[in-house]
């Protein structure tokens, strides 16, 4: 296995954080509304079908903080590759099908490194957004195009020249 991209840790403990203060200010805010209830079974009830809108924004929250939770634990190891496929966190595609690394924003202005995959779809695979990666894009972009090259058999100094 070899590493080629690590994420940033603070971007991932703030995320965190901001998810967990929200899942709390929002059952504050709830319990708070609901009034306090004597048994437990009154206040489960509120909390789950009370205000529709609060009970999707505690359950957002809640998938942002398992989200994040599951980046922290994989921000070591990102990006790399097995000498037949690329992985990023969970998701993986074969060296031999990659095309290309591309830095692209979207319609908002937030970059990110998505690779060109050669499986008959006009879409490109995120990466990795550019705020979360710890290594320079250009050094996982190269590094993936090595990689790539090295599974075509091409010689590894003509390819990245």
């Amino acid at each position: 296995m070899i590493v080629m991209g690590r994420l940033k840790a603070k971007p991932l403990l703030v995320g965190q954080l901001l998810c967990a203060l929200a899942i709390v200010g929002l059952v504050a805010h709830r319990l708070d509304v609901l009034g306090w209830s004597d048994d437990v079974e009154g206040i489960l009830l509120g909390l789950l079908f009370g205000d529709l809108v609060v009970t999707a924004l505690i359950v957002a929250a809640a998938v942002g903080l398992a989200h994040f939770a599951r980046l922290w634990r994989q921000r070591n190891r990102y990006i790399f590759h097995d000498g037949a496929r690329l992985y990023r966190g969970d998701e993986s595609w074969p060296l031999s099908l990659i095309r290309d690394v591309v830095i692209v924003r979207s319609e908002i202005g937030i970059a990110s490194l998505r690779l060109v995959v050669d499986d008959d779809s006009e879409v490109t695979r995120e990466l990795v957004k550019l705020y979360l990666l710890e290594d320079s894009p250009e050094a996982v972009r190269g590094a993936v195009q090595f990689a790539v090259a090295g599974m075509r058999g091409f010689p590894a100094g003509s390819a990245m020249n």
